[in-house]
């Protein structure tokens, strides 16, 4: 009887494995690209100016902390909270088709406030109610498996971060958008 329970775990395991194997390549580069045009839009409005302190939680021998200051935007503590809640503005993008070349991308729609509306045609956007709530699932994705990588590149500078992040770091888009990587 064991063996035989125990090669049923084996294959539920396997089963659950693969649920997850396919990924759409459209909607997980977008929900990258969206993640990293939310994060940086959000990053530029805080001032350059204000910064926190982190260091370590030792003590040396005189009984002094060793502390650092840092821009508050390039914060552990700042980018974990911008991480956690960036993923709720999906709802602002929809899947659009160019239609000169028929290539599908997601692009956001909304304005965001005090900049001006833009606009696109909306007939090359499919707007589907659960689109939103998928790519919205994606960017989550994108953000908890590569929550270091993120970090890394924002306290970094990198120029091109969503081609840096999105192509060359986690292989979720197969083209950059800028040449000079």
């Amino acid at each position: 009887m064991a063996p035989i329970v125990f090669l049923f775990g084996i294959m539920m395991m396997a089963l659950l494995n693969n649920v997850d194997g396919k990924r759409d390549p459209v909607l997980y580069c977008g929900a990258c690209r969206a993640l990293v045009d939310e994060l940086l839009y959000e990053i530029r409005k805080v001032n350059p100016k204000k910064t926190v302190e982190v260091g370590s939680f030792r003590i040396s021998p005189d009984g002094t902390q060793e502390k650092n200051k840092v821009p508050l935007a390039k914060s552990e503590q700042y980018l974990t909270e911008l991480i956690e809640s960036i993923c709720e503005k999906m709802d602002d993008y929809g899947l659009y088709t160019d239609p000169g070349t028929q290539e599908k991308s997601y692009k956001r729609f909304a304005p965001r406030e005090n900049e001006p509306f833009i606009s696109e045609d909306f007939n090359n956007f499919k707007f589907n109610p659960e689109e939103p709530g998928t790519l919205k699932y994606a960017c989550e994705r994108v953000a908890e498996e590569h929550e270091d990588e993120i970090f890394s590149l924002i306290t970094q500078d990198v120029d091109n971060l969503a081609d840096k992040l999105c192509t060359v770091e986690t292989d979720l888009c197969k083209e950059t958008l800028h040449s000079e990587l």
